[in-house]
């Protein structure tokens, strides 16, 4: 094993389950849990995650960092990183695990190589290890699927199994962050999309006929819809940066940016509602749709 001890920072609902999988295949995996939520905290005891202590102990344990966070940390945390890993006087492995544009993982593997640790791109696709996704019906849930590329991405393969299916994209830093770009522009902008129609639907009058309606002709997306739109808000504030780093990875791919600065918007705003105190643990599973929807619409601006 190339890898015996892992570090994952940070242990939040993705990451503590990310470190319980690669418990499960044998690893001994730490963490940072200075300054961390008593949420983030539950977490990773409920995983058996180790506290390192701070940063430098982080990459002195380290053999593999994942850097599992919301995007506008990612590069804050890669030069924090690198820091460390002068202090302790060890480069480990650093993979960015974060929904970040192919120029900003760049910039990331600048700042790690310039401290002389190997740099890998990996780009998490699905719902955290051993969920599956909202409303699923599935017995069994799919594996979390980490898309990586680097010139040492290939090592990463040891990472497959429990829960975690790893998807090697090659040698070139950014094909694996492209990669999670275009899926949740397709995914999660196809959300955004859902949700701005209905509050557009609600503040005509006509929601409940568009859902009737979806229900008969486009049943897939009335399902979705009904197992998804009323909870977004829990994840908005997140997903407002993932939206603007999709924009950037557009406008450089000579693509149009602005739906998803309108999914940014959209995301931005329900992160602006009472709804987006809630976790998912916590999310009061018994408010319909059409009360989320009412939430939401009435938070949004009206304009002449």
């Amino acid at each position: 094993m190339q890898y015996s001890t892992i570090a994952v920072v940070s242990p939040g609902d993705m990451g503590h389950a990310v470190g319980r999988s690669l418990r499960a295949g044998g690893h001994r995996v730490v963490t940072r849990l200075a300054g961390r939520s008593a949420r983030s905290r539950a977490f990773a005891a409920e995983a058996g995650l180790e506290d390192a202590g701070d940063l430098a102990g982080v990459m002195a344990a380290a053999d593999l960092v994942l850097s599992i966070m919301p995007p506008a940390s990612a590069l804050g945390f890669a030069r924090d990183a690198a820091a460390a890993m002068g202090q302790a006087g060890r480069t480990p492995h650093f993979v960015d695990c974060n929904a970040v544009s192919p120029m900003t993982v760049r910039e990331i593997q600048g700042v790690v190589e310039a401290a002389g640790a190997a740099f890998s791109d990996c780009g998490i696709v699905g719902p955290p290890p051993g969920r599956g996704g909202s409303g699923s019906s599935q017995v069994k849930a799919q594996p979390t699927r980490l898309y990586v590329s680097g010139p040492r991405a290939e090592t990463l393969a040891e990472l497959d199994g429990n829960g975690i299916w790893i998807r090697q994209m090659g040698p070139e830093i950014g094909r694996a962050s492209a990669m999670k770009m275009v899926y949740s522009a397709a995914n999660k902008g196809a959300l955004a999309l859902y949700t701005a129609t209905l509050m557009a639907a609600e503040r005509m009058g006509v929601s409940a006929d568009l859902l009737e309606e979806l229900d008969y002709s486009q049943k897939g997306i009335h399902d979705r819809i009904r197992a998804t739109v009323g909870w977004l808000a829990t994840d908005a504030a997140r997903w407002t940066g993932e939206m603007e780093e999709i924009s950037a990875t557009f406008a450089a791919a000579g693509a149009s940016p602005h739906f998803h600065q309108g999914a940014r918007d959209v995301y931005a705003l329900l992160a602006s509602t009472p709804l987006a105190a809630e976790k998912r643990e916590t999310a009061d599973r018994s408010r319909s749709l059409e009360e989320s929807l009412r939430i939401f619409t009435e938070a949004a601006p009206k304009r002449g």
